[in-house]
């Protein structure tokens, strides 16, 4: 996950010229963080109690909330960054990397189910 987003990262940095930066990068950081500390939480929850997952990422979509709002103002009023270049990379990296901790879970939760096991 991290590789993937460091790449797309360098692509978009190159590909624009350095005309973005520092927004491409904090656009990224954010959901980086976010995506890779939900996934430990997952992965370590469904190791040990299966049972207690949806309580904790019930909590994390909690946390998440507002860890992006505070991000969002420290970022556009704290750093001062371009709000639409921001808030572009920001969603696109956000998107991708979801989708990507989703098909991480998928296969935990078919690889690690009871019947995957039996089968």
């Amino acid at each position: 996950m991290t590789g993937m987003a460091v790449a797309a990262w360098l692509a978009a940095r190159t590909l624009s010229r350095g005309a973005f930066e520092p927004e491409l990068f904090w656009g990224m950081a954010g959901p980086l963080v976010s995506a890779g500390a939900t996934w430990v939480i997952t992965a370590r929850t469904f190791a040990v109690s299966p049972e207690r997952l949806t309580r904790a990422m019930l909590l994390g979509f909690g946390v998440r909330m507002l860890f992006f709002g505070v991000y969002f103002v420290w970022m556009l009023r704290g750093l001062g960054l371009r709000p639409v270049p921001f808030v572009v990379s920001f969603a696109g990296f956000f998107i991708a990397l979801h989708v990507v901790e989703a098909l991480f879970m998928r296969r935990l939760f078919v690889e690690g189910s009871p019947a995957a096991s039996r089968g």
